[in-house]
């Protein structure tokens, strides 16, 4: 049994057994491997984000929640190498957090040599940014899941500063900016924010009314807009 194969069968195990726990030597015993060998194991899906605990005591193990499933990672080199080089083009984008942390779940759940050789192909792929890596403040991505009115503070092109309370509906990326597309309740319209010109952002516990964002609404001359799951069945 190849690793990936007994990570999915370790999920299982446990699952089946609920909420009472697993030994990590009935385990190895179980999948012919060492203590050590399923205890790393172990590890490895408790990195990737399963909720895995260990129970103490002489009849304790290690437990799961029943409702947990193991995310499938039979991804091929060339799979494996573009979600690294997606994760990686959002490390200056207000994503840059969950992206760092998701390519770790990624590669603690593959099988060691995938992993390795997926981490070397990527290191031969490189950006080319700009030198000014102005931030954008991890809350942005906040106020796109929140379903809650955001007040900013927010400085224009020419330097002037004001707050908005504006309806968060979507975002836009383009050329390493990212742009918050919100109704905004000052000019009772749909407008763009730039990410590295918000200075602030506060949720606030007013949820908004329902709105839809049409295309013609964000007047954009140039480029095409398309979703980033507009190639997925």
């Amino acid at each position: 049994m190849n690793r990936t194969d007994r990570l999915y069968a370790l999920v299982e195990e446990l699952r089946a057994v609920a909420p009472r726990p697993r030994s990590a030597r009935w385990l190895a015993e179980r999948f012919g491997v060492s203590v050590r060998t399923v205890e790393r194991d172990l590890s490895a899906l408790q990195q990737s984000g399963l909720p895995i605990w260990a129970e103490p005591g002489r009849t304790g193990g290690y437990v799961i929640d029943a409702t947990a499933t193991l995310w499938p990672t039979g991804f091929t080199p060339d799979e494996a190498l573009a979600v690294l080089v997606g994760l990686g083009t959002l490390q200056r984008g207000p994503f840059r957090q969950a992206a760092a942390t998701a390519v770790r779940k990624v590669l603690a759940v593959m099988p060691e040599d995938d992993a390795r050789r997926a981490r070397a192909l990527a290191s031969r792929v490189h950006l080319l940014e700009p030198a000014d890596d102005a931030p954008v403040l991890p809350a942005f991505a906040a106020a796109l899941r929140a379903d809650r009115v955001v007040r900013l503070r927010y400085r224009d092109r020419s330097g002037s500063e004001s707050v908005r309370e504006v309806e968060p509906l979507g975002s836009i990326g383009k050329t390493g900016d990212w742009y918050l597309i919100a109704w905004c309740r000052l000019r009772d319209g749909v407008r763009a924010f730039r990410g590295d010109r918000v200075l602030s952002i506060e949720l606030t516990d007013e949820r908004p009314q329902p709105r839809t964002l049409r295309r013609e609404d964000l007047d954009i001359p140039y480029g095409r807009l398309r979703s980033v799951t507009e190639h997925v069945d």
